[in-house]
């Protein structure tokens, strides 16, 4: 097995960045959790509402198989708020360890 890491960053609404740190450690954190990956952090900026996340993986079946199984999961689906909601601006990337 590899471990497939990949990070997330956010531009979080004005004014709910609070909010959305509360519902992401709340639903979003123990589904990813559950689902089999793992959260090596998460950094939040107060001056320009951003939020950052590592998540990785390390199945057999790959990172791409696992984030298609979490977002198509009942679970996923019935969260109520939905966190993303809260989102203005989303991107993200597969990394490597340099050292």
């Amino acid at each position: 097995m590899t471990l497939e890491t990949q990070v997330r960053i956010y531009r979080v609404q004005e004014g709910q960045l609070e909010r959305f740190v509360e519902e992401w450690t709340e639903q979003i954190k123990p589904l990813r959790e559950h689902l089999g990956f793992r959260i090596l952090g998460a950094w939040a900026s107060r001056e320009d509402n951003r939020f950052a996340w590592v998540l990785a993986y390390d199945a057999e079946d790959g990172f791409a198989a696992a984030n298609d199984r979490y977002y198509n999961s009942p679970e996923r689906a019935a969260l109520d708020p939905d966190p993303a909601r809260l989102l203005e601006e989303t991107s993200h990337f597969m990394a490597r360890p340099l050292v």
